[in-house]
């Protein structure tokens, strides 16, 4: 019953918005918005933060003396 309720609030309650999110109508694009700068950054400090981690554990292998 109260996944029911639950349900039931999370479907009803973005109906009583205001006002509508999309218009319909195309803005102009005059350049890159502020949340795709954020996901380029997100991806660079990913990217970084993999990069770190294989360095540092492959730096710990020990190599084996060549005979």
């Amino acid at each position: 019953m109260r996944a029911l309720v639950f349900f039931l609030l999370f479907v009803a309650v973005p109906t009583f918005a205001m006002a509508p999110v999309h218009t319909g109508v195309a803005k102009i694009r005059t350049g890159p918005e502020l949340s795709d700068i954020a996901l380029f950054a997100m991806a660079c400090i990913g990217v970084w933060l993999a990069r770190r981690a294989l360095r540092a554990r492959f730096a710990k292998r020990d190599i084996a003396p060549k005979e």
